[in-house]
């Protein structure tokens, strides 16, 4: 039986498509190939490995993700209607560490952070009273060259018993594993990007830390709902959540593979997104394998992720291999049943995700396909606008039924391309090349709302 590492590296076959010049009216025998870029692209997908994002995932400390779970443990209840007074219990106290925490890091790198609370007024609406209940996020921003493109990363600080009593906000509810693993991570992360980047990147990155994840998503929803209002473009909306068991109930042990879940379609936003965080496993953390999981979350459960994908932006969720249903949303998610050496590997695949799109140009909008009059239909014209920062672009070509992209065209500073290939039988995207060499997420053609003319 193959291995959970061989199922998640799919063997992808050779292409059987020419690659041609961008140049429209060129032809190029498939010996020819290399000569024009249409070269395969293997397990890496194009990215090329950074030194200094790769110095950056080394800094990231399991210890000092253990010492955060143990501090977010220590507060009894996390519950989002739990105690906001008291300095040693419930919500309220955990929010203000927090804060304190992210503070003390921003002061470290000269004030690199921007630390804010981020409350709404929300109802929620699972409670049979309905009650309105103050949910607030703590965020720590990143600010980069474009302060209106930003990349988000988060985990929820609340927790539950909610398989005894899904409103019960006095009793102990630990939530070391869902989602104290996930918080750690990203704060962890927040530090080791202020310290290695603390005049950021190219795009703006946010570490999220949200409430109301329990009570149905409502910190996330409603951040989500801020940036759209507040007119950024959200590169991609990703969530660590239950990310430190690695023993299931049975005995099997699982601490070298991720699971990371995207939903449909196939040619939207959040699908390559998924491709880019499959790529970046493999050329910054070879060692540990990426389960791709095309399905929006695990069946029946939803995560923070989800209202940035139903705004139509990128959006992944990270989350253990084995989950162990005895130990989420009971008294029995102890930090002993958390792996904190595992809890860095999904850290660093995070870091690797978020610092590869960080540093790269934004992806091309407006890409357009039309039908070529000129070869009777047969081929298709790619346009899109110029890139500011894009040094290059490149063309990446997939069949249907391939989970990754299988061929990249270099074209240049061109903004048009003739593909060598028929589109009706297969998908084609464009992205971005800075010159540092970091990729775009690709905008794909034809898109998930494609009408054909």
């Amino acid at each position: 039986m193959p291995s959970i590492r061989q199922l998640s590296r799919v063997a992808l076959g050779a292409l059987a498509l020419a690659a041609c010049a961008s140049r429209p009216g060129a032809t190029v025998t498939p010996a020819a190939e290399a000569t024009v870029g249409g070269l395969p692209l293997g397990g890496g997908g194009g990215l090329q490995r950074d030194a200094a994002l790769a110095a950056l995932l080394a800094e990231v400390d399991p210890a000092r993700i253990r010492r955060t779970d143990s501090t977010l443990v220590a507060f009894g209840t996390r519950h989002t209607m739990s105690d906001t007074v008291s300095a040693t219990r419930g919500i309220g106290a955990a929010r203000r560490w927090i804060f304190a925490e992210l503070s003390r890091v921003a002061g470290e790198c000269g004030g690199c952070l921007r630390v804010e609370y981020d409350p709404a007024m929300i109802t929620v609406t699972r409670h049979p009273d309905k009650p309105s209940v103050n949910v607030v996020n703590v965020l720590a921003w990143l600010p980069g060259r474009d302060t209106s493109r930003v990349i988000v990363l988060g985990g929820h600080y609340d927790s539950c018993v909610c398989n005894v009593d899904r409103f019960d906000a006095t009793s102990d509810a630990p939530g070391a594993d869902d989602d104290g693993s996930g918080t750690s991570a990203v704060m962890e992360l927040a530090r080791v990007f202020a310290k290695r980047y603390p005049h950021g990147l190219d795009a703006t990155i946010v570490f999220a830390i949200y409430a109301g994840e329990e009570q149905g998503l409502l910190g996330s929803t409603h951040f989500a709902d801020r940036l759209h209002a507040q007119g950024y473009r959200v590169v991609a909306g990703m969530t660590d959540d239950i990310d430190g068991n690695v023993i299931a109930d049975d005995g099997t042990v699982d601490s070298t593979s991720i699971r990371a879940f995207a939903g449909d379609p196939d040619n939207g936003p959040s699908r390559e997104l998924l491709r880019h965080v499959w790529t970046a496993g493999e050329v910054y953390q070879p060692e540990v394998a990426v389960l791709p999981v095309f399905r929006l979350d695990r069946i029946q459960r939803g995560g923070d992720h989800i209202p940035f994908h139903n705004k139509g932006d990128a959006a992944v969720r990270f989350t253990e291999r084995l989950e162990n249903y005895k130990r989420q949303h009971l008294p029995t998610d102890t930090l002993g049943a958390v792996s904190f050496g595992y809890v860095a590997k999904v850290a660093r695949l995070n870091a690797a995700t978020v610092g590869t799109l960080a540093a790269a140009p934004a992806t091309p909008d407006s890409t357009t396909a039309r039908r070529d009059a000129a070869s009777g239909g047969q081929r298709w014209r790619l346009t899109w606008r110029r890139v500011a920062g894009a040094a290059s672009y490149e063309v990446l070509i997939r069949r249907t039924t391939s989970p990754r992209w299988e061929r990249a065209i270099a074209v240049g500073s061109d903004t048009t391309m003739l593909l060598p290939v028929q589109l009706d039988d297969a998908y084609a995207g464009v992205r971005s090349v800075g010159a540092n060499g970091h990729r775009s997420l690709a905008a794909v053609v034809p898109a998930a709302a494609f009408v054909s003319r």
